[in-house]
C-alpha cells in the first residue's frame, strides 16, 4: 500500500480555511437556542438558511447537494448518529439529544464542525455520553502536533470514550479538509484503522468522535443517509476542524 496523498496548506490558504470555519462556528452558536422542546429538526434547517443568506451571502452550504444530500444541516436526534436529514415531523422532546453538523465552502475553502446539544434536562447517563464524547474531542485535539503519529489521535479518542464507559463508533470518523470537504487522510475513532503517517505543519483535519451510549453497532436507514444505533439507544457526535501548525494544534471551528 502506497503513501496516502495529503495536502499541506500555506499560511494564506490556512487563513481562508479559518474564515470558512469561523462561519460554521458562528452558525452552531446561533442554532443552539433553537434546540428546545417543541422545536423540530426542520426549524434548525430554516434558521440556518436564513442566517447564512443574511450574514454570509457568499458562503455556500457544503452538504447541500453533496452526493445528493437534501439539506444544509445534518440533524441527528437520539439514536441517529450522523447524517440525519432534518424533517418537520422530528419534534424535540425534553431529555433528547440533538447532533447538529454544518459545513460551508467560502471562496474555495471548507469549514466543518458538529456539536451534540441536550434538549432541556437529560438523564445522568446521557450527560455522561455528552461529556465523554466532548472530552474525547478535546483530548484528541491535543495530539495534533507536528511529528506525532495520526494513530495517536485515534487511540486517544478510543481510550477516552472507553474511560467514560461509552462505545466508540469505528465505521465513521474524521477526515482531511481544505480545498474539498472530504480529503485524505481518514481520521478513525478506533485504533488500527487510520493510515500510518506522521502529522505535518499545514495539515488540516476534521476530528469527529462518535459514540453510542450502549452500542457501537450501527445501520443506515432506507433514506440512504441517516445512520442509527441498531438498538435505537442514544449516540453523540462532536467535531472540530483543526490545523497542525509549527506552534501546535489550532482549532479553527471555535469562536474566540
Amino acid at each position: 500500500m502506497g503513501k496516502v496523498p495529503v495536502e499541506l496548506l500555506s499560511k494564506e490558504e490556512l487563513e481562508k480555511v479559518r474564515a470558512a470555519n469561523r462561519i460554521v462556528a458562528e452558525a452552531l452558536e446561533y442554532l443552539k437556542d433553537f434546540v428546545k422542546p417543541g422545536a423540530t429538526a426542520w426549524d434548525l434547517e430554516v434558521a440556518v438558511r436564513e442566517w447564512l443568506k443574511k450574514n454570509y451571502p457568499n458562503a455556500r452550504p457544503a452538504f447541500y447537494g453533496y452526493r445528493g444530500f437534501p439539506a444544509y444541516l445534518c440533524v441527528s436526534v437520539n439514536e441517529e448518529v450522523v447524517h440525519g436529514i432534518p424533517r418537520k415531523e422530528r419534534v424535540f422532546k425534553e431529555g433528547d439529544v440533538v447532533s447538529v453538523d454544518f459545513g460551508v465552502e467560502y471562496y474555495g475553502y471548507y469549514g466543518d464542525s458538529a456539536k451534540t446539544f441536550p434538549v432541556g434536562k437529560v438523564s445522568k447517563e446521557v450527560q455522561r455520553l455528552l461529556e465523554g464524547t466532548q472530552r474525547a474531542l478535546e483530548e484528541a485535539v491535543k495530539q495534533l502536533y507536528e511529528g506525532n503519529e495520526l494513530e495517536a489521535v485515534s487511540k486517544t479518542i478510543y481510550k477516552t470514550l472507553k474511560k467514560y464507559r461509552l462505545f466508540p463508533i469505528c465505521k465513521y470518523g474524521g477526515h482531511g479538509i481544505g480545498r474539498k470537504l472530504h480529503m485524505e487522510p481518514f481520521v478513525a475513532n478506533c485504533p488500527g484503522v487510520s493510515p500510518k503517517m506522521k502529522l505535518r505543519a499545514g495539515m488540516v483535519l476534521a476530528v469527529e468522535p462518535m459514540a453510542g451510549l450502549k452500542t457501537a453497532k450501527t445501520k443506515e436507514l432506507s433514506d440512504g443517509w441517516t445512520v442509527i444505533t441498531w438498538n435505537r439507544t442514544p449516540a453523540a457526535h462532536f467535531e472540530h476542524t483543526v490545523a497542525v501548525t509549527e506552534h501546535g494544534p489550532e482549532i479553527l471551528s471555535k469562536l474566540d
